[in-house]
């Protein structure tokens, strides 16, 4: 089945769900089980060490989805000010909100594990978005992604200038060498090192997913491609990689591991969106993946600190890390915190995707209090 050029991509939003849930079970994996990064755990649940991989998914996904509309624009946005002022306007409240939340938890019931208590610094650097650049107590473990994802948002048309001038070939192979070249020079240049702190690999992860939207514009012939099949091929290598040399080596190496799973990741992304395999999308575009998938962004945001919170009153009625604990804090976290995500959600991520600028807002409210009034007054 091939996607048709302009319907919404449904199996994208389930890939979005599967993801963040994937990070909420690799939280609850970490308090469980510490001595990260060693694998603690048993062998059968070894795999959920690696939620950090979610985040590639997101960074690949995010490239694509932005694309969608260049593609089938000849790779144009329409206004760079109004690009920038609709990302800010999609990512910041609910980040905002989640910051506030995140922010009450650790000052009121329980910091995040490995950190002190959030400061007056951190709000500032993380209400900034600077969290990768500046140093500070953290208020969320899952937070350090996001100003990542803001600054992709910076180059993201300049990324579109070189496709459209040049081609993706030029857009792609000039930022994977650009992030080869820090990240080989990087343990020979203190200077040069600091750059790691903004995960430069994200950036070559980021274009890739521009790359992969091509498929949208493509040619039938291209379209056709067994692009699952190819997934498979790529994502297979860099598995057994990770299997052989085990978790610390892994982790060590996330500039390099990510850089070969971005591949994978994006031709997987290209078969999805012309609908294969079946297999696969059918469930991606099921009710409760698409549900988990609109409010994914929130449970990104919200889940840590609600993670943490049961982890401590599990600690505080004497449970001990090990799987009895990694199963009750599954049994509780998970549904509380996807719950909370989903009320989250329709508070401070639909009404702003609904209500795309103050004037929409504006609208709203003076008819709300406008047909109140007229009810006061009868």
């Amino acid at each position: 089945m091939n996607a048709r050029p302009y319907a919404r991509l449904h199996g994208l939003d389930g890939i979005r769900g599967v993801a963040a849930l994937f990070v909420v079970l690799h939280h609850c994996w970490l308090l469980s089980f510490p001595g990260y990064p060693r694998d603690t755990g048993p062998w059968w649940l070894g795999w959920l060490i690696y939620g950090h991989f979610a985040v590639v998914v997101f960074i690949v996904l995010s490239g694509f989805s932005l694309s969608i509309a260049p593609a089938r624009s000849a790779w144009q946005i329409r206004s760079v000010r109004e690009f920038a002022r609709r990302r800010a306007w999609r990512i910041l409240p609910p980040y905002w909100a989640a910051l506030v939340f995140s922010l009450a938890v650790a000052w009121w019931i329980v910091a995040q594990p490995n950190t002190d208590e959030p400061t007056a610094k951190s709000v500032a650097v993380y209400g900034f978005l600077v969290q990768d650049i500046i140093g500070s107590p953290s208020p969320n473990g899952a937070f350090w992604s996001i100003a990542i994802e803001a600054q992709l948002y910076l180059l993201f048309p300049l990324l579109l200038l070189v496709r459209r001038r040049w081609s993706a070939a030029v857009m792609l192979g000039s930022m994977t060498a650009i992030v080869v070249m820090t990240a080989t020079l990087a343990p020979h240049d203190r200077y040069v090192d600091k750059l790691m702190r903004l995960t430069p690999q994200f950036g070559a992860l980021f274009t890739v997913g521009i790359v992969a939207a091509g498929i949208l514009v493509a040619s039938d012939r291209v379209r056709q491609l067994p692009w699952h099949w190819l997934a498979l091929i790529a994502v297979v290598p860099v598995v057994l990689v990770i299997g052989s040399r085990g978790s610390v080596w892994t982790v060590s190496n996330f500039t390099w591991v990510d850089l070969a799973l971005g591949p994978a990741t994006a031709l997987l992304l290209a078969g999805v969106a012309v609908g294969k395999p079946m297999i696969l999308v059918r469930p991606l575009e099921s009710r409760p993946l698409q549900r988990l998938g609109a409010c994914s962004y929130s449970l990104y945001l919200t889940h840590s600190p609600i993670v943490v919170t049961v982890h401590h009153v599990l600690r505080r009625l004497d449970m001990e890390p090990g799987i009895p604990m990694f199963f009750v804090t599954l049994a509780i976290a998970v549904p509380l915190a996807v719950v909370f995500a989903m009320w989250f959600a329709t508070l401070f991520e639909i009404p702003f995707q609904r209500h795309r600028s103050w004037a929409s807002w504006r609208e709203v409210v003076s008819a709300r209090w406008g047909t109140r009034s007229v009810g006061e007054t009868e």
